[in-house]
């Protein structure tokens, strides 16, 4: 007995170590990305109302109704290659295999450029009769070249962007898409639209600002690449057999992607008007915030879920992915219920035009909830080789919200559309999960999840009591901030206060390192 346990002593410390380490590595790189997107939400909010003010919800309408023709061309035009970048940049890494990775990185890129141009043309031949004939909105055309362009741009960053997810850093990534990339389009676009270009100086705008992240992308990728991998003529020059088929599977839950993501705007656009298009997209733009900690989670824990299945370490696996759901779902709680609570005014501050949107934010911040509280469920079938569930789910699930859309649009108008939308990310997310546990056998939950619904109670306490006095702050900008702040430090100080177990300790002390870490840094600059 006493030798069964003097050996599992020292594997139970290997293992907490590894755990460690696997954590420490996704805290700093996720969490770089999470304050990136903190950093960039708080300034696209801030330039959302200033567009929407400025536009009006008839332009920003158009656009995403453009928005629309270049992601269905996107579907096919990325031939599944960025998502394959992910994946197999990590896993030949992993396995040293240079000749793989030059083939991937170099020709995947020429033959995704070659391929975006010749679709970029059918944009051109057949957009105009999309935008006059369904969309019913002929001053759509004029702005159809721009599209085709940021079509061709926004496939090679895509491209490079999950390339640098693949070599593990999403500091670098971050830097460049969000400290450069979205300040940088803010700029360009608030000097065009000043200039009298409105939605042209906008799209412009993001055409500039999307070459640019591009190039930094290539550069930066170029000087992770092992020298091996960057030009020899003993290299690969096409990705090999294996991403193709790979690559294959993202196309298909791609199309599968784009009928979840934007069926509903292709409907509101066929059965209602711009305006009604534009107030729908600002209100689905905000829902987009709300997953912000696990989208961070996931551009480090995706290679992470290759890598470690590639190496067969699934306990660790298993571990991580139960620990990172909780802080996911924890960190995703207050701001979720705030945007439930004080959806009236947040968008009444993009306008008149757009109070109307506020059922919007309360329907999809619930089914994003959903989201969050499942974790990175699809990106587990993805990266351990168990895509074909993943395709199935995509399938089924776009077909109800297909169904679902030009069903309840035509009753409803917007609200139909937000109601197709959370639905089906709730049953999409939910199947997802039991694909999970029946290919993978791993599940996120346990008891300790209990221990967010009294700091949750409390934050929602604190919100509608807010709400109620809100008259108080004399501005919805501050009563929404304040709010927002005072609920996450309740949040946070209930959770300490009811305790943690020794994973979240172990979690919560590498995130306070790097805390400490970037503070002590500037004060030493």
């Amino acid at each position: 007995m006493n030798n069964q346990t003097a050996v599992a002593a020292p594997d139970e410390t290997r293992a907490s170590e590894r755990f460690r380490a696997q954590v420490g590595h996704i805290s700093r790189q996720s969490g770089v990305f999470f304050f990136g997107a903190i950093f960039t939400a708080s300034l696209s909010y801030l330039f959302k109302v200033y567009v929407a003010r400025v536009l009006g919800a008839h332009d920003l309408g158009l656009y995403a109704l453009g928005g629309t023709l270049i992601s269905f061309i996107g579907v096919f035009g990325n031939l599944g290659l960025p998502e394959s970048a992910v994946r197999f940049v990590a896993q030949y890494q992993a396995a040293g295999r240079p000749k793989e990775l030059h083939g991937l990185l170099w020709g995947g890129a020429g033959v995704l450029f070659a391929a975006n141009v010749v679709l970029a043309g059918v944009l051109l031949i057949c957009g105009r009769f999309v935008v006059i004939h369904f969309y019913h909105a002929p001053a759509l055309v004029e702005y159809l070249p721009l599209f085709a362009a940021l079509l061709i741009v926004g496939m090679v960053n895509s491209f490079y962007s999950k390339a640098l997810n693949g070599f593990r850093d999403v500091r670098l990534r971050t830097l460049i898409v969000n400290f450069i990339g979205s300040p940088l389009f803010m700029l360009v676009a608030v000097l065009l639209i000043s200039a009298g270009m409105k939605l042209r100086g906008y799209i412009v705008a993001q055409i500039v600002s999307s070459a640019a992240v591009c190039l930094m992308l290539v550069i930066a990728v170029w000087r992770l690449t092992p020298s091996a991998a960057r030009l020899s003529a003993q290299s690969s020059f096409y990705p090999q057999r294996e991403v193709w088929s790979f690559s294959a599977a993202m196309l298909a839950i791609g199309l599968m992607g784009f009928l979840i993501s934007q069926v509903d705007k292709i409907a509101l656009g066929y059965y209602r008007n711009p305006k009604e298009v534009g107030v729908y997209s600002v209100a689905a733009a905000l829902v987009v915030y709300v997953p912000l900690a696990l989208s961070s989670v996931n551009q480090i824990f995706a290679p992470t879920i290759a890598d470690l299945h590639t190496r067969g370490e699934h306990a660790l696996l298993a571990r991580l992915f139960q620990s990172l759901t909780k802080w996911i779902l924890a960190l995703t709680l207050p701001l979720a219920l705030m945007i439930i609570v004080f959806a009236h005014p947040l968008m009444r501050i993009f306008g008149a035009d757009f109070e109307a949107g506020w059922p919007i934010l309360v329907i999809g911040a619930t089914g994003q909830l959903v989201n969050c509280g499942v974790g990175s469920v699809g990106y587990l079938l993805l990266m351990s080789g168990q895509q074909k569930r993943l395709v199935k789910v995509q399938s089924a699930m776009a077909a109800v919200m297909v169904i679902l859309s030009f069903s309840l649009i035509p009753l409803w108008g917007i609200v139909g559309a937000a109601m197709a939308a959370a639905l089906t990310n709730v049953g999409m997310n939910v199947w997802n999960l039991l694909e999970v546990r029946t290919a993978l056998h791993l599940t996120p939950y346990n008891r300790s999840y209990i221990r967010l619904l009294p700091p949750a109670i409390a934050a929602l306490s604190l919100m509608i009591l807010a709400k109620k006095y809100s008259a108080l702050f004399h501005s919805d900008w501050l009563a929404v901030g304040t709010t927002l702040a005072l609920s996450y430090v309740v949040f946070a100080a209930i959770v300490l206060a009811v305790g943690l177990d020794s994973d979240d300790r172990m979690i919560a002390s590498s995130i306070w390192s790097r805390i400490r870490a970037a503070f002590s840094g500037e004060a030493q600059a």
